[in-house]
């Protein structure tokens, strides 16, 4: 299942984006952000309380389902009077959902978490990056591996001179990507991929803001 994965900002910065804003709306997320439990229903109503009694009044609070789907609007439709009193709307979503929900109402909106990294849930509570969305995919010839995210380096010619024994000489404890990439090629019959010199790396990129358009017909 693949999850935007967010981390709670620091109680300091909060503080500082809530200072001058004595009432507040706070949203959680019931899908990515629930998972990873910087953004659920526990975490809202600790939110709740912590702001409280740093002297804030919470005008409401409610988790949406989905907060990056553009139902969010219609659902906070029902919070409309609790959301007018208020002088901010504090969201513990994505960026993506922080962002939606910004664009369906005329309110100051206060992000409480950042935006890591998209990932996968590997296994109980844990999760791993798999795609930065660089624009530049190359997992067609690396056996369905990404080298960017699965090594250290994120190199797109490898291994290294570091690996040792099949492991990263970063992370010990974590498999070379490009030892792994070696062995999906070899049991694929396809090691002559392995021989191709990918071009260097574009880090920049899809130009920004980034924009995609479906061409008619």
């Amino acid at each position: 299942m693949i999850r935007s994965i967010t981390q709670q900002k620091s109680e300091e910065e909060i503080e500082r984006l809530v200072s001058d804003l004595n009432r507040i709306f706070i949203v959680g997320c019931g899908t990515c952000t629930t998972l990873t439990r910087t953004g659920g229903e526990p975490q809202v109503i600790e939110m709740k309380e912590r702001l409280s009694e740093a002297g804030k009044m919470i005008t409401g609070n409610t988790v949406v389902p989905v907060a990056c789907d553009n139902l969010s609007g219609e659902i906070m439709d029902e919070y409309g009077s609790q959301i007018d009193q208020a002088d901010a709307i504090l969201i513990m979503s994505c960026a993506f959902g922080v962002q939606t929900i910004a664009r369906q109402l005329k309110k100051m909106v206060v992000p409480a978490l950042d935006t890591l990294f998209i990932g996968k849930e590997t296994g109980p509570g844990q999760f791993n990056e798999i795609c930065i969305q660089c624009g530049t995919c190359i997992i067609g010839e690396t056996g369905g591996i990404c080298p960017v995210t699965s090594c250290h380096k994120g190199l797109v010619n490898g291994p290294c001179g570091g690996t040792n024994n099949g492991k990263c000489e970063i992370d010990k404890n974590k498999d070379c990507a490009w030892t792994m990439i070696y062995t999906r090629l070899k049991e694929l019959d396809r090691l002559d991929y392995m021989r191709k010199l990918q071009k260097p790396r574009n880090h920049l990129g899809e130009p920004t803001p980034g924009k995609f358009e479906i061409a008619d017909g």
